[in-house]
């Protein structure tokens, strides 16, 4: 099964993924021991408690006293625990490939990673996503649970790692370091493949709008000011081209993430690790992943450089420029009702005001401006953190990966929202748009070619001062006819839409 695809269920709740059969309905912990039951499992640093019904063990415990910052848990972010989980199964499978894990125990592993994918267990990744370490403590997390769980299936209480430990098999011949930056790229591709799509969708509602809106003329405007007519459709396209340019970079960045420096372990080297495993652990991982995952060329620097995670938070930037820029013109165009712009109408979304009766406000555009402020934020501190890293590891990791999962899912759901809850009803006031036109000044930019520069300019300040027709002052004083007025300021041509008269003739 690809990361983060559905699980193909069975009417018994069962599944199977990779060819391996599940219960898809999980029970409950088991509570056959107290609610405050306790196991005592120990780590370098010495013994600790740790709850007898969880599936987590001692580093784990540590980590959950360790860091407290942000509330969340890895466990809340299940591509990230499916994409540990990939990687942990192709380990595995390396490892009884290459001789070095007996098929019992990987029969078991491998059992529990199918488990974890397909979204089981997330309650048991408590730990928070900001962590000193490198994500160490992620890593150990998968490692504790896998271990327990493949212990279970193979009969044994949690906690007996003399039948099947945590590091001795679970992380045979793997690193943090390896382990860790390999899993969070695959996660974060899959929520970049998320955003991709939803930014396309919202391309298509304003693309149904540009053509909804194709006979629309507006004045187009520079810093503000009227500028030239152009139709309302030709505005809404231009949002759709932006966003799909935008999908282009997303994918071009996603490209970059699909680099496993599997078999590197510590720092690239490759120490402890058997020859052959990075290409076969890397197979397995792209058959699971279901993208075109290949070896990082130099797993030295594939360990330390953190350079495609800031190229991918650079684009997640452009993209909230981009749609916070949009959203600022739907508000403004939007703006009155009575005495704004008032070009559009965008749908009311909600009461506006607890004491002006009848106030609507733009929220949606001011919702999606402010996921775009949180993603230039998080783009600053992805940015500090790849500055941060010192020879060869980057510690921050955690925090990168922290701030790029939240601006991937807070933007995929404000593309959405924007579509759903403002584009798809967005109307256009017609009359005000064409009577605008008419009485622009900013007309007088299509006469230039024909009566000159400085005839024009005389012809925008007599409309400016009587409010008069800027073609109907050419008639008057005489510098074009009725017919050639009307040609000339043809609505189409304005816009561009067909070709201009000849200014010879």
């Amino acid at each position: 099964m690809k990361v983060g695809s559905a699980v193909q269920e069975t009417a018994d709740g069962t599944a199977t993924i990779d060819g391996v059969t599940e219960t898809t309905c999980a029970p409950a912990i088991s509570t056959s021991e107290p609610s405050n039951a306790i196991r005592i499992e120990r780590d370098s640093i010495g013994a600790l408690e740790v709850p007898a019904a969880a599936y987590y063990g001692v580093h784990t415990a540590r980590a959950l006293r360790n860091f407290r910052i942000t509330g969340a848990t890895i466990g809340q972010y299940p591509a990230l625990i499916s994409a540990l989980a990939a990687v942990k199964q192709a380990a595995c499978q390396a490892n009884r490939d290459l001789g070095l894990l007996d098929d019992r125990r990987a029969d078991a592993i491998v059992a529990a990673c199918v488990e974890l994918r397909a979204g089981r267990w997330l309650d048991q990744f408590p730990i928070d996503p900001i962590q000193g370490g490198a994500g160490t403590s992620t890593n150990m997390n998968a490692n504790e649970v896998i271990a327990n769980r493949a212990l279970e299936i193979l009969g044994y209480p949690r906690g007996a790692y003399s039948e099947l430990d945590p590091l001795d098999h679970v992380n045979l011949g793997q690193s943090t370091n390896d382990v860790y930056p390999t899993a969070i790229k695959l996660c974060l591709v899959g929520h970049l493949r998320n955003l991709i799509a939803a930014l396309g969708r919202l391309a298509d509602s304003f693309e149904r709008k540009s053509v909804e809106f194709a006979d629309v003329l507006k004045m187009g405007r520079t810093q503000l000011q009227d500028a030239v007519p152009m139709t309302l459709g030709q505005e809404f396209g231009t949002y759709a081209r932006m966003l799909r340019e935008d999908r282009d970079r997303l994918d071009e960045g996603a490209r970059l993430l699909l680099e496993s420096h599997l078999g590197g372990t510590a720092i690239g080297t490759g120490i402890n690790g058997h020859p052959d495993y990075p290409e076969l652990a890397c197979a397995y991982l792209r058959e699971f992943a279901g993208e075109p995952i290949v070896r990082a060329a130099d797993p030295i620097e594939a360990t330390q450089d953190c350079g495609a995670f800031v190229q991918v938070s650079g684009i997640l930037k452009r993209v909230a420029v981009k749609l916070s820029k949009t959203c600022n013109d739907l508000r403004l165009i939007s703006s009155g009702p009575a005495v704004g712009l008032g070009e559009i109408n965008l749908p009311a979304a909600q009461a506006g005001s607890s004491i002006m009766p009848g106030k609507v406000n733009p929220v949606i555009p001011e919702l999606v401006n402010q996921v775009a402020f949180e993603t230039i934020g998080n783009d600053l501190t992805v940015t500090m953190a790849a500055e941060a890293g010192q020879l060869q590891l980057n510690a921050f990791e955690p925090v990168i990966i922290y701030s790029l999962l939240r601006s991937t899912t807070h933007l995929s759901a404000a593309a959405d929202t924007l579509a759903t809850e403002c584009v798809d009803g967005i109307t256009a006031n017609r009359e005000h748009l064409a009577a605008g036109v008419r009485r622009s000044v900013g007309l007088v930019t299509a006469l230039s070619p024909y009566i000159g520069y400085a005839a024009s300019a005389s012809i925008a300040k007599k409309a400016l001062k009587t409010g008069a027709y800027v073609g109907d002052i050419a008639v008057a004083d005489g510098l074009l006819t009725s017919d050639q007025v009307a040609e000339i300021l043809a609505p189409q041509r304005l816009a561009g839409i067909t070709a201009q008269p000849d200014a010879a003739s």
